[in-house]
């Protein structure tokens, strides 16, 4: 059993929480993710690290409350419980040699973005972070950004704050002023880092992505993370647990992730209805 040593809400739909895991803490690196579950009976799911503190033992994990699980999860209180924490589970994400860097974040993909944009500043590398959300109330982790961002740029599609667009048209600009980057690194839907890396392909920069499609046991035996890649003309299976999570994005078939990420909705929907009509039940 693992403690939920603190627990606050980022936007009406995205939690935070530090859970009291001295192993995985000491182990962790960006990019890296684990594996909960709830409860005894609940099912598993992958989340990425968003940070860890050695001292205290815990680790930062970033939720959206979008299914049954991640609706479990949230009903958790400050001091109760979870079932499981497996990790550090994947491949660290490669900082060795990057001098340059620019971060994109969509949505709740920037849990996932920040501690990278962090490690990145730690090291001495100029980070450029571009973080994207539909509106205002969805903004999360700006202040975060700003201190471990050499330039930082929010985007709202709406408007509703800073610049509004989408993520790849503060990119083109940069790359059409002539901006270099030794990596751009992509963490959002799955749409979002499809055009990204339309927008930086005419400019040759390396784009890196990080796939976190469904994942059972999180060891590759499964098969439910898997990937098709396109390298060097031939079609390679590669799994996102063992694999990655981080991969080269001029390599992905995003159509085919896109599709296979759609397979589920329905049941999804309909088991994230139920959950909250049994906690509904219990409230009343």
């Amino acid at each position: 059993m693992y403690r939920i040593a603190s627990k606050k809400s980022l936007n009406p739909t995205v939690t935070q929480m530090e859970i009291e895991a001295p192993l995985v803490a000491k182990k962790a690196r960006p990019g890296q993710f684990i594996i909960l579950r709830v409860n005894d009976d609940s099912e598993r799911i992958p989340l990425t690290v968003a940070g860890t503190d050695a001292g205290k033992g815990t680790v930062k994990i970033i939720f959206q409350v979008v299914g049954a699980t991640t609706e479990k999860l949230n009903h958790k209180m400050e001091g109760e419980y979870i079932q499981d924490f497996v990790g550090p589970l994947g491949t660290a994400t490669q900082t060795d040699g990057i001098k340059k860097v620019c971060i994109i974040g969509g949505g709740v993909g920037c849990a996932i973005a920040m501690p990278l944009a962090q490690e990145f500043h730690r090291i001495g590398t100029e980070v450029t972070s571009i973080i994207g959300f539909r509106n205002k109330d969805l903004l999360i982790l700006e202040e975060e950004f700003k201190e471990c961002s050499d330039e930082l740029i929010v985007m709202t599609d709406d408007g509703s704050y800073s610049r509004k667009g989408n993520v790849t048209v503060p990119l083109n600009e940069m790359l059409e002023e002539g901006r270099q980057f030794d990596m751009i690194m992509a963490i959002g839907p799955l749409i979002m880092m499809k055009f990204v890396v339309a927008t930086a392909r005419p400019f040759g920069v390396p784009v890196t992505v990080s796939m976190n499609p469904i994942m059972i046991d999180g060891t590759g035996m499964c098969g439910c993370c898997r990937l098709s890649l396109n390298q060097d003309g031939k079609r390679i299976t590669k799994f996102a647990c063992v694999d990655g999570p981080d991969f080269n994005g001029y390599e992905v078939d995003f159509d085919e992730a896109m599709t296979r990420g759609r397979m589920y909705t329905v049941f999804e929907r309909k088991a994230y209805e139920e959950t909250c009509n049994l906690f509904k039940a219990k409230e009343t």
